[in-house]
């Protein structure tokens, strides 16, 4: 696999955030499905199977395998491929689905892959490999919460990640761990150690209202983590528009039963 396009980028907004991508001639970026926001001229867009990166293979059963895998996150089986074909320099937009950041990572300052949540990636340059990054544990999927399957993204370009709400950075030394929630986690590099331990105590776990398993993450490594996961969002929403007072504890359940 060859190294991925050099591309330049300008992230605009506080809240609600886009990246505006800037792309020489033949230059390429690739995305998922949904994410554009504009393009300017000189710009082709091309539905592909997988990311393009060819590094399942540049023959049909190596495109259906990439594209394949890209099923097991739940995301599209196709990216879309913006390429600009003129002379000169041409933008384009892409724009995060709901509130929060818009994270770039250039990948060869990480040793070339960063393993993020399977709705975390948003675009990157051509050349970037987009796969899927299984869990040694059984138990990592059942009780996750986000999911069994988490995405890595793989190569020495530019990626851009998006995560809800407020995001830290954090540097984890060797013999550290973080305890988080699950949503919480967007990304981390390949060196970080990460399960899914139970809280503890029944009554914490069917009282306290955070749920039965939190992440940890052990040293040495990085990690990115958002103040306000989309499924914790949709939840709150849900409940709001379902009339739940419970605040997403099990005495929400058992009040709704009075109601």
């Amino acid at each position: 696999m060859g190294s991925a396009h050099e591309i330049e980028y300008k992230i605009y907004g506080e809240d609600m955030q886009f990246v505006e991508i800037e792309l020489d001639n033949n230059e390429s970026v690739i995305a998922e499905a949904g994410s554009l926001m504009m393009m300017e001229d000189g710009i082709r867009m091309e539905t592909i199977f997988g990311d393009g990166s060819g590094k399942s293979g540049n023959g049909l059963v190596g495109k259906l395998f990439g594209a394949g895998k890209r099923l097991l996150t739940g995301e599209s089986l196709f990216m879309t491929v913006f390429t600009h074909e003129k002379e000169g320099k041409s933008h384009v937009s892409f724009a995060a689905p709901y509130p929060g950041k818009v994270i770039p990572l250039n990948l060869s300052n990480y040793g070339g892959k960063i393993i993020c949540q399977k709705d975390a990636f948003l675009c990157a340059a051509k050349g970037v490999s987009i796969g899927i990054a299984l869990q040694k544990k059984l138990g990592k999927g059942f009780f996750g919460g986000e999911g069994f399957i988490m995405q890595k993204l793989e190569g020495d370009g530019l990626a851009f990640i998006h995560a809800g709400g407020a995001i830290i950075e954090k540097e984890i030394a060797v013999g550290e761990s973080l305890r988080i929630d699950t949503g919480c986690l967007v990304a981390m590099t390949k060196t970080i150690d990460y399960n899914i331990e139970f809280v503890g105590g029944i009554k914490t776990a069917m009282f306290g209202g955070e749920g039965l398993f939190f992440t940890t993450l052990r040293g040495p490594g990085k990690v990115w983590i958002q103040s306000l996961p989309f499924s914790r969002l949709a939840s709150r929403v849900f409940a709001a528009a379902s009339g739940d007072k419970g605040e997403g504890s099990i005495l929400g359940s058992i009040g709704n039963l009075f109601d």
